[in-house]
Parts: structure tokens; C-alpha cells; sequence
């Protein structure tokens, strides 16, 4: 499965986890040099899982919030605990 965004392959991984409809990634498998840390909002600051968004930033264009991962993810979430899922501009398939 892969991560992909206007043709470039930002993740790619056979070891996906599935879960809520969306599909995390292992971070081995991700170019973490292209995601920068996005500001927290006061809903990712109320997330239980501890949510971090990150902009995705390709040849100078930053997508906002089109990645994050869970940093403390409550029990019925540790299996996708510190990998990394997308979505708005990027396709997953």
C-alpha cells in the first residue's frame, strides 16, 4: 500500500494497520524528512489519544494537516500508536 501525493510516494508499507477507515503506517516506512510538526489546535489538545498533525511539504508546497500520528493512544488504539496516517490531499490505496 502507499502514501502518495501529486506522484511522489511519501509512504510505503505491506504492514498496514486498519482502523476508523483509515489506513497507519509504520514510520520506517514513512519520508518523515517531508512532514513538519503542525501547530496543535485546541481540538488535537483535547484528543485522548494525543494526536500530532503534521504538514506534508514537497518541492517548497506544504499541505497542511494531511498526515499525523498518536503519540499516547489509549488502549483501543495502541495498535496504530506512533505510525502515521494521511489524508486530504493525499490518496492511500
Amino acid at each position: 500500500m502507499q502514501a502518495t501525493l501529486k506522484g511522489r510516494v511519501i509512504a510505503e508499507s505491506d504492514d498496514i494497520v486498519e482502523t476508523g477507515g483509515y489506513f497507519y503506517f509504520p514510520p520506517s516506512s514513512v519520508h518523515t524528512e517531508w512532514l513538519e510538526r503542525a501547530a496543535k489546535t485546541e481540538s488535537d489538545l483535547a484528543c485522548p489519544h494525543g494526536v500530532q498533525f503534521y504538514d506534508v511539504v514537497i518541492d517548497g508546497e506544504r499541505h497542511p494537516r494531511a498526515a499525523w500520528s498518536y503519540e499516547s493512544p489509549r488502549p483501543s488504539m495502541q495498535k496504530v500508536g506512533g505510525h502515521f496516517g494521511f489524508w486530504e490531499d493525499v490518496q492511500v490505496a
